[in-house]
């Protein structure tokens, strides 16, 4: 496998990279800048990506963003806090974000002789976000080929989009992650808030996975609440 990662900057993203690293042929790590309000992922996945030793693309699509209008991830609108499978979470879907991010990564792959697109959708991501789900994966999948017929043969990897994210942390730390160096929450402070969908999902996951959450919080007991802990 000779794959391009699309990595945001987050855990699920990081550990994929870190896992191809190890087992493949990592070709490069590919962000995007969508304007979303906790662009400082950006940095985390240039660091994710100078660690691995490989290019990090960045793609500014901010022009774009700025026309999928009615995101809190995009728009002057709150994250709201919770749990990340209530409905208040759909406020942060991103109108055919995966779809529009994957199209690019097909494009750059191709031209760059890659053989796989790989990206770090999860079975917890289901509930909420529309193009993270198996049917639009195997489907786009189907749809590139359609696409780059005669001209590429490129798979799109999911290993994570049937497990949870506990599951992907279990994975990071067998790998020796360091996840201090990855970044989730939606709201883009100082450090993570702690109460947003993304941060009380993350500290779950590493609670269920049975190992250690190095990231700090402004609110680090909140999710026992949100979890029903």
């Amino acid at each position: 496998m000779k794959a391009l990662v699309i990595c945001s900057g987050g855990m699920d993203s990081v550990t994929l990279a870190h896992k191809i690293a190890q087992d493949h042929e990592l070709t490069g790590l590919i962000s995007f800048d969508y304007g979303q309000r906790h662009k400082k992922e950006l940095d985390f996945a240039k660091t994710c990506a100078d660690e691995l030793k490989t290019e990090h693309i960045l793609m500014d699509i901010s022009n774009i963003g700025r026309q999928l209008t009615g995101s809190a991830l995009t728009d002057d609108v709150d994250v709201p806090d919770g749990h990340y499978a209530e409905d208040t979470m759909k406020i942060t879907v991103v109108p055919n974000r995966n779809a529009i991010m994957l199209t690019i990564a097909y494009g750059i792959a191709a031209s760059r002789g890659a053989d796989t697109v790989a990206t770090a959708v999860h079975g917890g991501d289901h509930f909420i976000y529309p193009d993270c789900r198996p049917a639009f994966t195997s489907s786009f999948e189907v749809m590139q080929r359609h696409a780059l017929e005669g001209v590429a043969d490129i798979r799109l990897f999911t290993p994570y989009v049937t497990i949870s994210k506990a599951d992907i942390a279990v994975e990071g730390l067998k790998l020796g992650i360091d996840y201090r160096k990855t970044w989730s929450c939606y709201k883009g402070g100082e450090i993570h808030c702690g109460r947003c969908g993304t941060c009380v999902e993350r500290r779950e996951a590493f609670h269920v996975a049975g190992g250690v959450d190095p990231t700090e919080y402004a609110d680090p007991d909140f999710w026992k609440a949100a979890c029903n802990v």
